[in-house]
Parts: structure tokens; C-alpha cells; sequence
């Protein structure tokens, strides 16, 4: 329950963030394959941006499953301290998680993607609020 509960705390946080920024913010059905939010600017409905949500207790390494293929939403945005008074979030693009993704091949042969904190906890991503405005 407890992982749920941070969850939401940061898929709420990055709403209300995107909000109090002028962007019209709809979350989508909770472990649904896909987006976590879709986001599009009050002023320019014709940019709707889909939005991946990864929300941390603290600051650890983010598990991105067996295959970057898999991956989708052009944006994610990773909070940490999801559940305290203070959160912290990291923007970046699909492609930044993908080129800076590591994996690790267990003895079965299995591969598992992360990124690791050092690769997302840079200044040019924290709290980078601004970067969802380029048409990239």
C-alpha cells in the first residue's frame, strides 16, 4: 500500500506543478501500459505531451524493466521524496533515459534496465519545468 500511496503522491505532485504552470493536466487509469498523465499548455491544445510519472521515497536507482524498447511517453518525470512536504523532480526525454540507462544480465541471462540516481540528479533536469515547453 505504502509504494501505491507514493505513487499517487507523485503523479499528484507533477499535476499540480504542471497546473499552477498554465497546463491542463488528465491522469490516466493507474497501471494502465502507457502515459501516467497527458499535459497540454491552456494557450496550445494542439501540444499534448504524454507524461511517464517514476515517484521515489528517497533518492534510489530507477528500475526500467527487462527492455528500453518497451519504453514509451516522450516525458518523464522522476519525484523524489514523493510523500514528503518537498518533493524533488527530475524532467527529462525519453531518449535522455534510454542513452543513459544501465543494465545488469543476472546468471539466468535475464537483462534489467535502471537509471541511476548519479545519471538523473543533475542540475540541467532538476526541477526543469521548462523543458516540456520546446516542441522538440
Amino acid at each position: 500500500m505504502k509504494h501505491q500511496m507514493t505513487g499517487n503522491a507523485g503523479l499528484f505532485h507533477i499535476a499540480w506543478e504542471l497546473t499552477r504552470r498554465g497546463w491542463s493536466v488528465m491522469p490516466t487509469v493507474r497501471n494502465a501500459r502507457g502515459a501516467d498523465l497527458y499535459a497540454a499548455p491552456v494557450d496550445d491544445e494542439d501540444m499534448v505531451i504524454p507524461i511517464q510519472s517514476k515517484a521515489l521515497s528517497k533518492s534510489v536507482d530507477v528500475p526500467l524493466g527487462g527492455s528500453l524498447d518497451s519504453l514509451r511517453s516522450q516525458w518523464w518525470i522522476i519525484t523524489v521524496g514523493a510523500n514528503d512536504d518537498d518533493p524533488v523532480c527530475y524532467i527529462l526525454t525519453l531518449d535522455e533515459v534510454k542513452s543513459l540507462a544501465g543494465s545488469n544480465t543476472n546468471k539466468e541471462g535475464r537483462v534489467s534496465w535502471w537509471l541511476s540516481r548519479k545519471n538523473y540528479n543533475r542540475p540541467e533536469f532538476r526541477e526543469a519545468w521548462h523543458r516540456l515547453a520546446r516542441k522538440d
